[in-house]
């Protein structure tokens, strides 16, 4: 169906001048039909508290309301929440003690699945023994646990800095799922998120870092529910896809090429645990229920606009992928401010967020124009283009 113009705004471009920008009609999604043939979690972020008295690049304020406020929103499209993961800047301005607080209270909601990152953040920075950072996972995943809920076990900035050899990444990840009550999902993020994991698993060569990763797996599938790997390359993931263990799940973190790799191929598919999914959930689950339904042209259909927008939200340097999110969440009307914990909304350019709204709109994500468009112009006039 032909999506009507109805508003107009000025945004600006490469030239440095400003010009006109036709908005139409947000697309019409579809709540969940039945249940999704695909797991999907989305990595939701939080939303800071704007009036608080906290130095806002020392410490977090989180609205804790809005931030549960968006959790529900997410699970009335059908989606799980992976809670306290990178998404929610978890070490990049959100510590472990307001982690914990910000998991508890997700579990404590009650209104979906939760999975909740467990890692080693509360370390300093620095180098440790390989049994500190054991003793650290271990803090992390038995808080989790008795809050009742399942863990997502996050790769280690410690273990990073601190592994001789891929000896270490076996020794810590084996003695963790040894002990954990249900299986996890683990996360191997990669550089380009955080630039202090370069040459997790003990290499900085893929092939050899996958072999560390898949031995792992295989001695402990288990206790694996499954693995998530941002690494932004679909063929590695497809390749090590292709390897895991029987009942080892890959969940996707590629958020340049999830609609492919959730589609699979005739060798198998990836579930989802994204990022991107906090900012399209409508369409995401509209496009899984008609998966489920064998529609694939109507899946196609709707995420094939959203992937330039995801593509361009987590463009390099791909760790401030988090101030579109949030911009996002501001122009849809789910908080009432664009501020990050961190003081993060400076991390993108007014170019950058301009190119976003486009997207946005594109995919027929705004879901009130007009509301769009007036945050819009605010943000504007705050860079002088008003």
């Amino acid at each position: 169906m032909q999506r009507d113009t109805i508003l107009s705004i000025d945004l600006p471009v490469a030239s440095g001048r400003l010009e006109p920008y036709a908005v139409r009609e947000p697309k019409r999604f579809a709540k969940p039909r039945r249940d999704f043939t695909r797991r999907a979690f989305a990595a939701v972020h939080v939303v800071a508290d704007p009036l608080s008295a906290k130095e806002p690049w020392l410490e977090a304020a989180v609205d804790w309301d809005a931030t549960l406020a968006f959790r529900r929103h997410l699970w009335s499209w059908g989606l799980g929440v992976a809670e306290a993961m990178d998404t929610a800047q978890r070490g990049m301005g959100l510590d472990w003690a307001s982690s914990l607080e910000l998991i508890r209270r997700t579990l404590a909601d009650g209104a979906g699945e939760v999975a909740s990152g467990a890692g080693t953040d509360h370390l300093p920075p620095g180098t440790h023994s390989i049994e500190a950072i054991i003793a650290a996972y271990e803090e992390q995943c038995g808080a989790i646990e008795r809050l009742g809920g399942r863990i997502v076990l996050m790769a280690s900035r410690a273990l990073a800095a601190s592994a001789r050899s891929a000896d270490d990444y076996a020794r810590v990840y084996d003695r963790i799922l040894s002990q954990v009550r249900e299986p996890v999902i683990i996360h191997w993020l990669g550089e380009m998120f955080d630039p202090a994991l370069e040459g997790y698993w003990g290499a900085k060569d893929y092939d050899a870092a996958m072999e560390t990763c898949l031995a792992v797996l295989g001695r402990n599938a288990a206790k694996v529910d499954g693995i998530k790997i941002s690494l932004l390359d679909k063929d590695k993931e497809i390749r090590m896809r292709r390897r895991l263990p029987a009942g080892v799940r890959m969940y996707t973190g590629d958020d340049f090429n999830f609609a492919e790799l959730i589609e699979g191929d005739a060798q198998g598919h990836s579930d989802a645990l994204l990022g991107i999914f906090d900012v399209i959930a409508p369409a995401a689950s509209h496009a899984l229920s008609a998966l489920a339904e064998g529609d694939g042209a109507e899946y196609r259909a709707v995420l094939a606009p959203t992937v330039p927008l995801s593509r361009h939200l987590f463009r390099a340097p791909t760790r401030f992928y988090k101030t579109g999110v949030v911009f996002m969440a501001w122009l849809n009307g789910h908080q009432d401010h664009f501020v990050l914990v961190g003081g993060q909304q400076s991390a993108r350019n007014i170019l950058h967020l301009s190119e976003l709204f486009r997207l946005a709109d594109t995919a027929g994500l705004l879901a009130d124009p007009g509301l769009a468009c007036v945050r819009m112009k605010h943000l504007l006039a705050i860079h002088g283009c008003g």
